[in-house]
């Protein structure tokens, strides 16, 4: 990562730590833009979409996290989560059964 987007990832882990969801979505969806292969920063923006109530992002985000990366637990877990959230809990069910198969639990 480049120096200044190693400062945007800072200044965004900084503001999720600090519960600044909405802003720290910001400054990840930008670093997720410049470097789309980046797997931890794309999961930092689902978080930050998720906590800040961005269901809807959160969602696609996983979506294209499980297919790009289907072993990735985390992403079935936090998709299932926000399916659930969004009141569509049947369609997270399979992304759950799946994380749990791969050893992740609650």
């Amino acid at each position: 990562m480049a120096e200044d987007l190693t400062r945007i990832y800072d200044r965004a882990t900084f503001l999720f730590d600090n519960k600044e969801f909405v802003k720290a979505a910001e400054l990840f969806a930008q670093l997720a833009q410049e470097e789309p292969d980046h797997l931890e920063v794309r999961m930092w923006l689902a978080r930050a979409y998720y906590h800040s109530a961005q269901l809807g992002r959160a969602e696609e985000v996983l979506e294209a996290v499980v297919d790009r990366w289907p072993s990735e637990a985390y992403a079935h877990l936090l998709l299932a989560r926000t399916l659930q959230r969004a009141g569509r809990a049947d369609e997270g069910r399979q992304h759950l059964k799946i994380a749990e198969a791969m050893g992740l639990t609650e």
